[in-house]
């Protein structure tokens, strides 16, 4: 959740140079870029994870409601709030953007319908969708459905609407299968689980790097030699998100599997006050985007005297809004401006993950 909003300040209030592009990136906007990959795959995964957990507490019918209920609440809130007040502070929907909620909604909902089948079938279904899934991106195609499925790009237009899909479903929900799979191992005997967890994060590692040198499946952008070594572990490394290929999920989830296996049972000084933002990642989503949109206006006001620009957003090239001449803070201000994002949301992360322990309404579910 934390480097989450690094990524997100950096759309907001850096420079609007595309820090993947091998043609205009530097290595420290990069790795800016490339550390928050990891953000996507560990939520679908541990939401994966938390759905086989609520089994110890619901039945089997009663967890598919809880599921398919949560999932409209999350597409909901992409589509209304998160649109209007966070992202873009406008009501005009010229242009909408579908962006995680959106697919962690519908993967909770896909979730609902399968939980009855055999653990084994879901856990297949996950492992087919990842690795399979770069075989049919050969298929060029503007159907809505396919572009919902597996095809990044415009689902809707017309001359003053666009809406886009940034999250394709197929990839995202084979995490989350895979996810809830995995949540069985959280029964077994601490010593067992973490070395299950260490192997195959190693195993997916080793993966990622054997089939990105082998350059041949996995990934529609092969990577070459470039102009020096640190971009040649660039291009190495620079596989894509949207939607995220078979290499791009292993690289981020096999290391991922190797934190979870190391933090097993610990909790650090350090990482306890990112403890309580875990307890609400919702809370503090649903916050972080308007307090990072709400700097950005007072930035923009400071540089031009002007803030009408953050509330436009005419085309998708200038999503979340239109860039004034010369916008951009550098990369130290952006890292200065994501710590102070952290430690503002903090208290209130706190105060709600207190009310959540202390009552158990129904409607706190819901954040």
């Amino acid at each position: 959740m934390v480097l989450m909003a690094l990524d997100h300040v950096r759309d907001f209030v850096g420079t609007r140079v595309n820090p993947v592009d091998l043609d205009t990136t530097t290595v420290p906007l990069f790795f800016t870029r490339w550390i928050t990959h990891f953000c996507a795959p560990v939520f679908f995964l541990t939401m994966g994870m938390g759905a086989c957990f609520a089994l110890g507490r619901r039945t089997k019918p009663q967890l598919s409601r809880f599921l398919w209920t949560r999932g409209v609440w999350l597409i909901f809130l992409e589509l209304v709030p998160l649109r209007c007040l966070g992202f873009q502070f406008n009501f005009d929907y010229r242009v909408t953007m579908l962006f995680i909620l959106w697919a962690l909604g519908w993967a909770m909902i896909i979730l609902a319908a399968l939980i009855y089948l055999p653990d084994w079938a879901i856990i297949t279904c996950g492992v087919v969708a990842i690795c399979g899934h770069n075989l049919l991106d050969g298929i060029q195609s503007t159907n809505p459905l396919w572009v919902i499925l597996h095809a990044r790009g415009v689902l809707f237009s017309t001359g003053h609407h666009i809406v886009l899909v940034a999250y394709a479903l197929i990839p995202w929900f084979g995490v989350t299968a895979v996810g809830y799979g995995m949540g069985r191992i959280y029964r077994w005997e601490s010593e067992r689980r973490k070395r299950f967890l260490m192997r195959l994060g190693i195993a997916l590692s080793v993966a990622f790097i054997a089939l990105r040198a082998i350059n041949i499946y996995g990934d529609p952008n092969p990577w070459s030699v470039q102009k020096s070594a640190a971009f040649t572990l660039i291009a190495f490394l620079n596989t894509v998100k949207y939607p995220p290929s078979l290499l791009f999920l292993l690289m981020t989830l096999g290391p991922a599997l190797i934190a979870l296996s190391a933090l097993d049972g610990k909790s650090p000084k350090l990482l306890r006050p990112v403890l309580i933002i875990g307890r609400v990642p919702l809370f503090y989503y649903i916050l972080h985007i308007p307090l990072i949109h709400l700097i950005a206006l007072v930035i923009c006001f400071v540089r031009y005297g002007h803030i009408y620009w953050v509330f436009q957003s005419p085309d998708a090239g200038s999503f979340p809004f239109i860039a004034p001449p010369g916008w951009g803070l550098s990369l130290p201000w952006v890292y200065l401006i994501w710590g102070i994002v952290v430690v503002l949301l903090y208290p209130p992360c706190r105060w709600f993950a207190n009310l959540k322990q202390r009552r158990s309404g129904a409607w706190l579910s819901y954040l």
